[in-house]
């Protein structure tokens, strides 16, 4: 059966060979004409967003699922910022990363290359459009987007001005390109045009990640669910214990980087403990917690064993307890999504046995799992936090979108 996606691959592959030699100069410029045309444009992309967040209501949508979707004149400057930081970056491609000359004058030069054609397929966040053609764009890749219903009129508006921004720098247009409808029938034919895509991201909830595990013919790189925790030490700091997690919690829930698990060194419980959980408590947040912890505040709720692992997207965080920081490695390394955990002690010793030991992507020391975001990592933004072990992991930038080749230099000689 012909895969329907066909002539949308070959149009980017081509593209893709056109771009991977496209000089920096060219590339900069389509993000300059892309940055403006969002401004120019921005009445537009509103009001196609609020079609679209109107439509998510009606529908009864999560409201934290909906103010992933939602865009005002603040988060639209925020994109319009992630593509001016993507232009002001190091091109690279073609990047030096390592050179030896053999015994026998042999030169081998390691450097970067483009990927080549990379499939995107995202749910609710329409900036995953912006960001991700943006970082494709520099990084001398094509994309094939597929945005989720929810967020389809905005991410045609996207999608419209960053090909007329490619058009006006001399540049292919189906550099970036979306596929034709919200047909979930079209993701499956996105995972199985191998012939012109060579990886996947998927963005997106647990049964997205899951079917593109399963059907994909393609190497993806997941991102899988944001199960992050916070683990207070016994020697913690008061102020930034409760400072930490509540910005980690309630700055905004619905992110990736949101924390869903505390966990409380035991001795710290009565102290600390109970000042962090009332914090939480007065910020709106539910707290549910082991029932031998409901004393310390009549608001709690009791915690289920489906509270530990679970990703709320929410103003909802469980609560467990350890006696001990090797506890919580454990307790992280059994229910955590290995996307990104924090450590908030003064003993420097435990910190680093902690992170070395978390089997996450990201861990931070005394610092909120909610920086967990490629703009914060200094990548200008990213198209997700890769949760694999394989080529990307944590947030993928310029540089987890490119991969290497060999370059040998010779002088005559053959091999014996």
């Amino acid at each position: 059966m012909t895969n329907p996606l066909n002539s949308l691959g070959l149009a980017a592959r081509l593209a893709a060979t056109e771009l991977a030699s496209a000089s920096t100069v060219q590339k900069d410029s389509a993000l300059t004409l892309m940055a403006s045309g969002l401004l120019e444009k921005k009445e537009e992309i509103l009001a196609a967003n609020q079609i679209d967040v109107a439509a998510a209501r009606q529908s009864g949508m999560a409201e934290a699922l909906i103010d992933r979707m939602i865009l005002d004149d603040a988060r639209l400057n925020g994109i319009v910022e992630s593509v001016k930081n993507i232009r002001s970056l190091p091109n690279p491609i073609d990047r030096l990363i390592g050179e030896v000359t053999r015994p026998n004058g042999l030169r081998i030069e390691k450097r970067a290359v483009p990927l080549g054609v990379i499939g995107i397929i995202f749910e609710a966040r329409p900036n995953v459009a912006v960001d991700a053609a943006a970082l494709c764009l520099k990084s001398g890749n094509a994309c094939i987007l597929r945005g989720g219903k929810d967020s389809w009129q905005t991410v045609q508006i996207f999608v419209a001005i960053i090909q007329e921004a490619l058009t006006n720098a001399g540049l292919s247009r189906f550099a970036v390109q979306t596929v034709p409808s919200a047909d979930r029938e079209l993701v499956g034919a996105l995972l199985k045009l191998d012939q012109y895509v060579d990886v996947i991201i998927p963005r997106g909830g647990k049964s997205l990640i899951s079917r593109v595990r399963e059907e994909s013919r393609i190497p993806v790189f997941s991102h899988l669910e944001g199960i992050c925790h916070v683990y207070i030490d016994a020697k913690a700091d008061r102020s930034k214990a409760i400072a930490i997690t509540m910005n980690a919690k309630m700055r905004r829930v619905s992110v990736c980087g949101a924390a869903e698990c505390l966990i409380l060194h035991k001795s710290i419980v009565p102290t600390i403990g109970r000042d962090v959980i009332s914090s939480l408590i007065k910020a709106g947040c539910e707290v549910r917690v082991p029932g031998e912890l409901l004393s310390l505040n009549t608001s709690l709720k009791t915690a289920l064993d489906s509270d530990y692992g679970h990703e709320f997207l929410a103003p909802i965080i469980a609560v467990a307890t350890v006696d001990s920081a090797e506890q919580a490695i454990k307790f992280i390394n059994c229910h955590g999504s290995q996307h990104t955990e924090a450590i908030i002690t003064e003993d420097q010793a435990t910190a680093d046995n902690f992170m070395r030991h978390v089997n996450s992507a990201i861990a931070l020391h005394n610092a909120s799992t909610q920086f967990a975001d490629g703009g914060e990592f200094g990548k200008g933004a990213e198209i997700g936090i890769a949760t694999g072990k394989l080529h990307a992991r944590g947030p993928v930038g310029l540089e987890e979108l490119t991969t290497y080749q060999y370059r040998v230099f010779g002088n005559g000689q053959t091999r014996p």
